[in-house]
């Protein structure tokens, strides 16, 4: 038999200045249905099933995996269920729920995103290694939404603030032009979907089970609404239920499809922690949002932040000053709280606190209070008068009235 040449996912090229053609390219139908086939017999992440088929080609390697002619560490994540061979069947029922599967061969595939999970995966870490293929139900190219991408994250039992910030960033990121990508599950993944929604922007869902699935169930119509303008993801073929391994498996997905990740709120062991942890040994940015420190769902944020693992932001500029453009996409600065008596010097500034909010003082009593020499107290208090801080009276002097002080 003669091996196939491998197919190594190019890097998007780069788009003439005003095209919007996409790039187009010819997978074959045996390519996608070996790669579905792949898909369901191994238990991702599969980095020795990667690596073969990188070396021979999804055809191939397909045909070895049936037959069982692989190497050790490949027959140890295909053995177990080489013999299920739905390829077919996935694909019909991935098209009757409106998804597709993109193969590392289309146009579409985000290539350069995913050169950090193979760099990560060769670097030991657990969560990592590229996915042989995704499942996509929705209208956008996979390309598209994970350019210029932001991952927001968090704890599914959320407080009050915590889906409140969540929801502000998903409409703050995507007003910005950038994709949010979250987990779909309830707490603050839904909370940052449904703000990019109600932006209008583009938002990708990445699951732990099959796309057709709807889990969890509370947000079925919340994944249709994504999909109408997004994309919703999987590596698991279609019926595969939802199981506690894959969602930390997925983690690394919703890492890798985005430039930066945001934990809003996450417990001391967290999903979302994991999340950080994945895309800071991606090469990530990890962005953390501080909270009460009486909450236990802001413990692994502050935790985050306090091991310097996590820069800390507090707004949507922040968040897109960090994974934007250096030197562009910069945050304004809060504006500066401004005072009347900012421009007075120390001595005026003693004697008009000398004075406070209450009964007239006389100039002696004024000397006293302040420190100031009287002598100068009197020259002071002159000046004071004609800028509108002090006022004359019969008993001495007193503040002025605030309109008259000029304070804000």
């Amino acid at each position: 038999m003669t091996a196939q040449p491998a197919t190594a996912p190019a890097a998007r090229p780069a788009q003439p200045a005003g095209s919007a053609q996409p790039e187009v390219r010819q997978v074959t139908e045996a390519q996608r249905l070996a790669r579905a086939y792949l898909l369901r017999v191994a238990e991702p992440p599969a980095p020795a099933l990667v690596r073969f088929v990188a070396r021979h080609g999804p055809v191939v390697a397909a045909e070895q995996v049936r037959s069982g002619d692989v190497p050790d560490a490949v027959r140890a994540e295909t053995e177990a269920r080489r013999h299920l061979d739905q390829a077919e069947q996935d694909l019909a029922e991935a098209d009757a729920a409106g998804a597709r599967l993109v193969v590392p061969e289309d146009a579409e595939w985000p290539a350069w995103q995913f050169t950090a999970l193979e760099a990560a995966e060769n670097g030991g870490h657990r969560y990592a290694g590229e996915p042989l293929a995704l499942w996509v139900r929705g209208s956008a190219r996979l390309d598209d939404a994970a350019d210029r991408a932001v991952a927001v994250v968090g704890a599914r039992a959320a407080t009050a603030y915590g889906e409140h910030v969540a929801a502000e960033f998903g409409h703050g990121i995507a007003l910005a032009g950038h994709s949010v990508v979250s987990g779909a599950a309830y707490g603050i993944d839904g909370a940052a979907h449904r703000g990019a929604l109600a932006a209008g922007g583009k938002t990708v869902a990445v699951l732990g089970c099959g796309v057709d699935v709807g889990y969890p169930a509370g947000h079925s119509a919340l994944l249709r609404k994504i999909a109408e303008s997004g994309a919703v993801v999987s590596e698991y073929a279609p019926g595969t239920p939802p199981a506690r391994h894959r969602f930390l498996v997925r983690n690394r997905l919703i890492a890798g499809l985005s430039e930066g990740v945001v934990v809003v709120e996450a417990g001391r062991r967290s999903g979302a922690r994991n999340t950080a942890a994945t895309a800071a040994a991606l090469g990530r940015l990890v962005m953390a949002v501080p909270g009460p420190i009486t909450s236990a769902m802001s413990v692994g944020c502050h935790q985050l932040l306090r091991t310097g693992d996590a820069c800390v932001v507090g707004s949507v500029e922040e968040v897109i000053e960090t994974v934007g453009r250096i030197g562009v996409d910069l945050a304004e600065p809060p504006p500066a709280e401004v005072r009347a008596t900012d421009g007075l010097d120390d001595q005026s500034l003693r004697v008009h606190e000398a004075l406070g909010a209450g009964r007239a003082l006389s100039a002696d009593q004024i000397a006293v209070a302040s420190g100031v020499p009287l002598g100068r107290v009197r020259a002071l208090l002159t000046g004071l008068e004609l800028a509108g801080f002090t006022a004359r009276c019969e008993a001495g002097w007193r503040l002025a009235p605030a309109k008259a002080r000029g304070d804000p």
